[in-house]
């Protein structure tokens, strides 16, 4: 059941990895000024992942592609995967308490695919970001999840209306209420409770998305997915030249050190990724190269 479907949804999230790693890689060839334009331009690795099964089963895997210490990109990763096997008791327990699935204890099989991508950026005038689809099938359920925002530790208002807009733009043949409504869900998921603010300046997002027709729902986290280059792109190209002190750079590292403390204590992904057995190094990539708390 749903075996075309999760294919079709497999295929796509690769299709969206290799369009972004083009991209990201030709950001690296064409920056030939500004802070940075004197080293190598950076190239992605690539490593296969695996998910370790409790029984040591194939359970699934996917590719972790990472750049460091590029000419724009300090440190990006654009991943992909598709996971399945048996969920644990306490994963099983989560995801019965938080979606409200009957039967995931006489039953917990489950197949997973996405693409996850976190980039933090060599100028602190370049906004870090992130971005991740998926779709998540149980025989009790299937549902669609992701978003991207925006995460600037220097603040433009122009660049987050052009973020948002771009996105609008992209949601807007789904339904006028779209935007509004994955917006606010942005707002409320990426907050940090601890520090009474959110982590950047928002973005869309849904979870647990699931209105009965798979063609439109996968239809509209496609257009999720499509929106992301074009909302990103031209602002990495405006700012990447722009010059920058210590001060710019301190600022940076302090803003990094609140996007670690969002994803290592709050992120469902980062929990998912962990509690099923996925690679530890795949699920941690978000994590900036340098951080600094006051």
């Amino acid at each position: 059941m749903f075996d075309t479907e999760k294919k079709t949804a497999s295929v796509w999230f690769r299709q969206l990895r290799d369009e972004i790693f083009a991209a990201f890689e030709a950001l690296e060839d064409s920056h030939s000024s500004g802070p940075f334009s004197d080293t190598q331009p950076g190239r992605f690795e690539v490593k296969e992942t695996t998910r370790q099964s409790e029984d040591g089963s194939d359970a699934g895997g996917g590719l972790m592609s990472v750049m460091r210490g590029g000419r724009v990109f300090e440190k990006v990763g654009v991943n992909i995967s598709t996971v399945y096997g048996t969920l644990g008791v306490r994963a099983q327990n989560a995801m019965a308490a938080r979606k409200g699935i009957p039967g995931m204890k006489d039953d917990p099989r489950f197949w997973a695919s996405g693409i996850s991508l976190v980039a933090h950026m060599q100028n602190p005038h370049v906004p870090a970001i992130h971005m991740n689809t998926r779709m998540f099938w149980t025989p009790h359920a299937w549902w669609f999840g992701g978003g991207s925002d925006l995460n600037p530790c220097i603040e433009y208002d122009e660049d987050t209306l052009h973020f948002h807009a771009t996105q609008k733009a992209h949601l807007d043949s789904h339904g006028a209420g779209h935007y509004p409504r994955l917006k606010e869900w942005a707002d409320e998921y990426f907050y940090i409770p601890h520090r009474k603010r959110a982590r950047g300046v928002g973005g869309i997002f849904m979870d647990d998305y699931c209105t009965g027709d798979w063609l439109a729902d996968f239809a509209l986290t496609q257009d999720i997915g499509r929106a992301f280059l074009p909302a990103f792109l031209p602002l990495v190209e405006k700012r990447r030249v722009q010059k920058f002190d210590e001060t710019d750079k301190n600022t940076q590292l302090i803003h990094r050190g609140l996007y670690a403390e969002y994803n290592l204590v709050y992120d469902r992904g980062t929990k998912f990724g962990l509690e099923t057995g996925h690679d530890p190094d795949a699920v941690l990539m978000s994590l900036p190269p340098l951080a600094k708390w006051i």
